[in-house]
């Protein structure tokens, strides 16, 4: 009987990788370059914590010898042993197999330096949020700041929290804020409250699950943060199976990506202080957000990869 080629979930072919003999990997490089190898080979997409190939291989390599990524420019000359390699080996496989996200894989994802807890529940967290608290809310710098004082900053809201990771951010950035935060998803706040376990948040930050505003009563807050589903009818129907791994809920913003947007928009004026402001990102939909609100004065705040991506609007512009 002739043999039958293992399938994936979807229903095709698994890729087969290239076979490895004994020795002919040895140091940390040896095997970020196999990864980075399987990875064009398969034509996967990145995003998801890491933007390229390579970052990939070297992140995973990492989190398979228990490094920091910041420790990985020290060992990479070092050998990997046997039973570290076949451990390597297993992750590169599972990722170009599975096309699953690599922080999937190892339950794991870095923002500002910070290790986060993540896996299905919520979506793999790749904000751009986290800089800009950094570079334009009381930073070391200080010009141009939105928020010129970060100790004066006394209530955050983060709204569709996920894995909380924003909202863990803000609470480190404004160290005398109550957080609050807000996801819709059971299991998105599951894995939120095990972040915030982890980073020893639990009497800063307070978890709420509903529809946006909905369980928060009037309460009002000097800062909200949003990183809302924003997904066009089209980006929807061409995500990669990367993003298809990830929860539907995250990423499907309705038919122009903003049914989300407008709603956070009607109703944050009733949740700002007078001197508060909201901060929210979209992706690369800032001419249908300036198309659809063109009387609200919108500061389109860049980072170090992106561009319009993300976009700050005072209180008192929002009426």
């Amino acid at each position: 009987m002739a043999k039958v080629a293992k399938k994936t979930a979807r229903g095709r072919a698994a890729p087969k990788l290239a076979k490895v003999g004994p020795g002919e990997l040895l140091t940390l490089l040896d095997y970020v370059r196999y990864g980075v190898s399987r990875f064009v080979e398969a034509k996967l997409a990145f995003a998801h914590g890491t933007t390229d190939p390579v970052a990939e291989a070297a992140f995973l390599v990492s989190e398979a010898l228990h490094l920091n990524p910041e420790q990985f420019e020290a060992f990479a000359n070092a050998r990997v042993t046997a039973a570290e390699g076949k451990t390597i080996l297993d992750l590169i496989h599972r990722r170009v197999t599975t096309r699953k996200p690599a922080a999937y894989l190892v339950n794991k994802i870095y923002m500002r330096g910070l290790p986060f807890y993540v896996d299905e529940r919520v979506i793999v967290p790749r904000s751009f949020i986290g800089e800009l608290l950094d570079s334009h809310f009381g930073g070391e710098e200080g010009a141009g700041a939105l928020i010129d004082d970060p100790t004066a900053v006394e209530r955050v809201l983060d709204l569709c929290t996920g894995s909380g990771c924003l909202a863990i951010l803000a609470a480190y950035h404004f160290p005398n804020a109550a957080v609050d935060a807000v996801d819709i998803s059971k299991g998105a706040l599951e894995v939120a409250a095990r972040n915030v376990s982890e980073h020893g948040l639990e009497e800063r930050v307070s978890l709420h699950r509903g529809d946006l505003f909905a369980p928060l009563g009037d309460a009002r807050y000097d800062l909200i943060i949003t990183n809302p589903p924003y997904v066009d009818a089209d980006g929807m129907a061409a995500l990669p199976p990367e993003c298809r791994a990830e929860p539907k809920l995250a990423f499907d913003g309705g038919t122009d990506g903003l049914d989300v947007v407008r709603r956070i928009l009607a109703d944050a004026p009733d949740h700002l202080t007078p001197n508060g402001g909201l901060i929210c990102e979209i992706g690369r939909g800032r001419d249908l957000v300036d198309e659809a609100f063109p009387e609200l004065p919108l500061l389109w705040l860049d980072t170090e990869d992106s561009e319009g991506e993300v976009f700050w609007i005072a209180a008192a512009d929002l009426g």
